[in-house]
């Protein structure tokens, strides 16, 4: 199993948002990624959300 992240960058945030985060397992990685998109983008945590990040999941590391 390799590492994946979701990277705030590719999903257009209003504030430029540079944050990356990574995990083993997709839905550990969705789950952080919820927490972070209500936490600090004021986001509804709903299944369109999850969706969506789900979407922007990338293998490897996030580029510099």
């Amino acid at each position: 199993m390799g590492r994946k992240y979701i990277d705030c960058r590719e999903l257009g945030s209003e504030s430029q948002c540079t944050v990356a985060i990574s995990a083993d397992s997709d839905d550990e990685l969705v789950e952080a990624a919820a927490h972070h998109a209500v936490q600090k983008h004021g986001r509804q945590d709903n299944p369109q959300l999850r969706g969506t990040l789900r979407e922007f999941i990338r293998s490897g590391m996030p580029p510099e």
